[in-house]
């Protein structure tokens, strides 16, 4: 057996694609079916998402006592979180105790972007291949490559010949990056933007922001976590966390049971300022129509607008920064620590993009039709490729040599989220067309991660070695997706969801908005119909003279 550190050749029951949340429990899971495995990371460490994003102020918009497994009870007992809101040092300080907690390291390739997969449909296995030199073959290929690891730096004339320092929220340094003293220009208002400027702003000289368009935000109000309230969470967490994977995202907010409609307009307003002092993501399940009713919404983004008004001193400014191009909740809501009242300060300013689009990157700063901005430094928090960005950066390559990024040219088909015809025993955690971004992620991670280990201890059992969805089921799955969709508001909203802001890439809602847990009851129903919807080979017996058909578990070989 190599080194995992070391060029791997070799067979594998199963190879797992990234090493954060998913790719974790995926080979934890793996194990305790007595499987192989295999999983290749970009990274020089674990941890997805939070590996990658070191930018200031990044941090989780879930609370900690949420935004954490549930498959192992001593693990939520023994761990103690600092803060409601986690900040990504924190996070990763967690997922590292994880991978040590569960003896995970060994089976982990670091330095090892995947760059390729082919299936053989000879003898029904994989090789996937990386960009360092490994070349293995496996049975099952998962992709736990996360919706958001794909980062987008915007092609913009110039930018090789900045003489400052630029930087990508979704791929800072590791080592502290100091602004002090320095003039900084910040292109982005989403999430990662939005807990960035404040804290830039706190070191450099000047901060200039560029917005295109404004994104809503609610305020954190973080805070320590006091050991009585964790106490008081630990106590009953196993039937706090059955009850979270029951509802909407998968977690325990305070879900209304009324309608806008329903109550007078005093109590609509005393509602929404309840849900602004406690902060955070809850403010838009105020009333149980604001994503289906448009006047429902408008109300409650007129009471945010509002905040923003009278927060930001400028009225100019917070007339930009307020938005009105979209439903609220519609593009991914926001969750944030002092972002309006950074405004405020002499030394913030903000660039409408609509009214002066930036032209190029010169050599010393930005130039837009209205002219030239200086910077020592520019930070791009320009988001992500979502959902298949991670996937289509990755040759992958099915039945007849078909390329998924082809199969996919018109927007993502997928059965469950979990599968895709022509490509046999691939398996995708919080695929296109499952909640993933729209739920708490590692809720979601954990729903994909157990029935992808039911599926393969079932075919274990029934002697089975290949698995793919059929045409009809994919079909249908993907008109039920979009039909769930279109009776919602975040259909007319050009957002990430969307993938509009990728240049060139379909128009289709990527995610399945039905809820965490009306998906979890479907995939569940799936089953207990004996997997309607699957196609299954049986595995060859030996007397049948195939020496290429690998069994299901196959020992270790590396060279």
């Amino acid at each position: 057996m190599s080194h995992p550190n070391e060029k791997g050749h070799g067979h594998f029951d199963a190879v797992v694609v990234g090493a954060g949340f998913a790719g974790l429990y995926m080979l934890y899971r793996l194990r305790r079916l007595g499987l192989t495995a295999r999983v290749f990371e970009a990274g020089d460490g674990v941890g997805g998402t939070w590996y990658w994003n070191r930018y200031p102020g990044a941090r989780c918009d879930v609370e900690s006592m949420q935004y954490s497994y549930s498959f192992s009870e001593e693990l939520q007992q023994e761990w103690q979180w600092t803060e409601r809101y986690p900040k990504q040092a924190e996070i990763l300080r967690y997922i590292n105790h994880v991978a040590d907690r569960f003896g995970l390291r060994p089976d982990i390739q670091l330095n090892a972007r995947v760059n390729s997969a082919r299936y053989d449909q000879s003898d029904n296995h994989w090789t996937t291949t990386s960009e360092r030199g490994d070349r293995v073959t496996s049975r099952f290929l998962i992709f736990a490559s996360g919706c958001l690891s794909a980062a987008r730096v915007p092609d913009m004339q110039g930018l090789a010949d900045f003489k400052g320092k630029w930087y990508h929220t979704g791929s800072w340094p590791h080592e502290a990056v100091d602004f002090t003293g320095q003039r900084v220009g910040i292109i982005g208002t989403g999430s990662s933007g939005i807990q960035s400027i404040p804290q830039i702003a706190k070191q450099a000289a000047q901060v200039v922001v560029f917005q295109r368009t404004p994104n809503f935000s609610i305020p954190a109000w973080n805070r320590p976590l006091p050991q009585q309230e964790q106490q008081a969470w630990k106590s009953k967490y196993a039937e706090r966390r059955k009850e979270a994977k029951t509802t909407r995202s998968g977690i325990l907010y305070d879900y209304s049971q009324f309608a806008s409609a329903d109550v007078s307009e005093l109590e609509r307003q005393q509602e929404y300022e309840r849900r602004w002092a406690k902060g955070g993501a809850n403010y838009t399940h105020a009333f149980n129509d604001i994503y289906s009713n448009k006047k429902a919404n408008d109300d409650a983004a007129e009471f945010v607008r509002n905040k923003i008004r009278n927060t930001v001193k400028d009225p100019e400014v917070a007339k930009l920064l307020a938005p009105t191009d979209h439903a609220i909740g519609t593009k991914r809501i926001c969750v944030d620590t002092d972002y309006y009242e950074t405004y405020n300060q002499q030394h913030v300013s903000l660039v409408d993009l609509k009214a002066s689009p930036i032209e190029a990157i010169a050599a010393d700063g930005i130039r837009t039709t209205a002219g030239l901005h200086e910077f020592d430094s520019i930070v791009f928090a320009t988001g992500y490729d979502a959902v298949t960005g991670a996937l289509d950066r990755i040759d992958i390559r099915g039945k007849g040599g078909q390329a998924l990024k082809e199969k996919w040219t018109a927007g993502p088909r997928t059965y469950l989220g979990l599968m895709t015809v022509g490509f046999p025993n691939l398996f995708l955690i919080t695929g296109p067309g499952s909640p993933s971004v729209l739920t708490n992620v590692i809720m979601a991670i954990e729903q994909h991660v157990e029935w992808i280990a039911d599926c393969l201890q079932h075919m274990q059992a029934t002697n089975l070695a290949v698995a793919e969805p059929t045409q009809q089921a994919e079909d249908d799955w993907v008109a039920h997706v979009n039909e769930v969709a279109s009776k919602t508001l975040f259909t007319g909203t050009q957002s990430w969801y969307m993938g509009a802001n990728i240049p060139g890439k379909p128009r289709v809602f990527l995610p399945y908005i039905g809820g965490l847990g009306t998906y979890t009851n479907i995939c569940n129903g799936v089953v207990a119909d004996g997997y309607r919807g699957f196609n299954f080979e049986a595995r060859l017996s030996t007397s049948d003279h195939q020496p290429n058909r690998l069994p299901i578990h196959q020992p270790l070989q590396t060279a």
